[in-house]
């Protein structure tokens, strides 16, 4: 039986590639600071630590692993990245965790690794036209990012690939672009614009009004958990280290995204601009060099992504209504 390890096992794409593991077959390790916030991990074992300690990195790479996935990384939507006041804790836990990964793997003697990077990583100055963002993958030097998010990340791949360099290390390198879909934060403050924007529609009444970031026109694409998982296999059990990217080229405003969740709930709802952090203008997957490398590229439509995503998260609301109603009558029931 072929062995795996899932770092950030907990979060978000962590949580559903343990689960697409064990549908393959393999006996999974997992590890996180806490086990997957919406169901329970179907990881064979699982670690509750901080792959910031070197010596928790060390216990938790024990044995031979088959293939290695690290995705744990401090990291948020807009709301957590681009207001300035997380950067030192981005930039130092995660570099920290990429450290002690890639020092336990090489030791254990363990070879392929996949790192997840971020499309964070392309130049500022690259994507500030909203209608033509360039994010090919030669495209990211001169470096500019534009946040510390995506200087840690750039910085990270700089060192996945040295310890392939160095070490003969099996790296697998792919640049995400904006992964959705159920089990994801999507009222913590965390949570990127498919998530918050389907929270907001659910919770809002028929005729009622959601506010958004900026000016509604900046442009990102989206891409569904599953394709993003497909990818990632894909590129780790081919012959190429990479990075490319991994996302979809249905490039949306985020106006347009909005009235998308809209006509899914069966709502009609005004949209209210407010100041807000947005990143760059514009942002979309660049697919033609995984075309060549991989003869594959995503294209699950994003409407299609976001009826499932639309129909959790409407779950999810519904629940929390239900628990604050329980706790007002019991509130009351205490006061008389």
């Amino acid at each position: 039986m072929k062995k795996a390890l899932v770092c950030g096992a907990g979060g978000f794409i962590g949580s559903h590639m343990v689960k697409r593991l064990k549908k393959e077959g393999f006996w999974v390790r997992g590890v996180d600071l806490k086990y997957p916030q919406f169901s329970p991990t179907q990881a064979d074992d699982f670690v509750i630590g901080d792959l910031r300690d070197p010596a928790l990195c060390r216990h938790v790479v024990d044995m031979k692993f088959d293939e290695v996935y690290q995705f744990a990384a401090d990291m948020g939507g807009a709301g957590y990245v681009f207001t300035g006041e997380n950067d030192a804790d981005i930039m130092h836990n995660s570099a920290l965790i990429n450290l002690n990964m890639l020092e336990a793997c090489y030791r254990r003697n363990i070879k392929r690794i996949f790192y997840s990077s971020s499309a964070c990583i392309y130049p500022k100055y690259n994507q500030e036209d909203p209608a033509n963002p360039n994010c090919a993958e030669e495209s990211a030097y001169p470096a500019f990012p534009d946040s510390e998010y995506g200087w840690e990340k750039l910085f990270s791949e700089r060192l996945y690939l040295a310890f392939h360099r160095n070490y003969g290390m099996e790296v697998r390198i792919a640049r995400y672009h904006n992964i959705f879909g159920p089990e994801g934060s999507w009222n913590d403050g965390r949570e990127k614009a498919p998530a918050a924007i389907c929270r907001k529609v659910a919770m809002a009444e028929d005729g009622g009004e959601i506010e958004i970031w900026g000016d509604g026109q900046q442009t990102r694409s989206f891409l569904y958990i599953d394709e993003c998982l497909e990818g990632t296999l894909r590129l780790m059990r081919s012959d190429w280290t990479g990075p490319v990217n991994i996302g979809s080229e249905e490039m949306v405003t985020i106006d347009q995204l909005a009235y998308l969740v809209m006509e899914i709930a069966g709502k009609k709802i005004r949209v209210r601009h407010i100041p807000g952090p947005q990143g760059v203008r514009g942002r979309c997957s660049d697919n033609r060099l995984i075309k060549k490398k991989l003869g594959w590229s995503p294209s699950y439509p994003l409407k299609e992504g976001l009826k499932k995503t639309y129909a959790w998260i409407e779950e999810q609301v519904k629940k929390l209504n239900l628990q604050e109603k329980r706790e007002d009558k019991s509130n009351e029931t205490q006061e008389n």
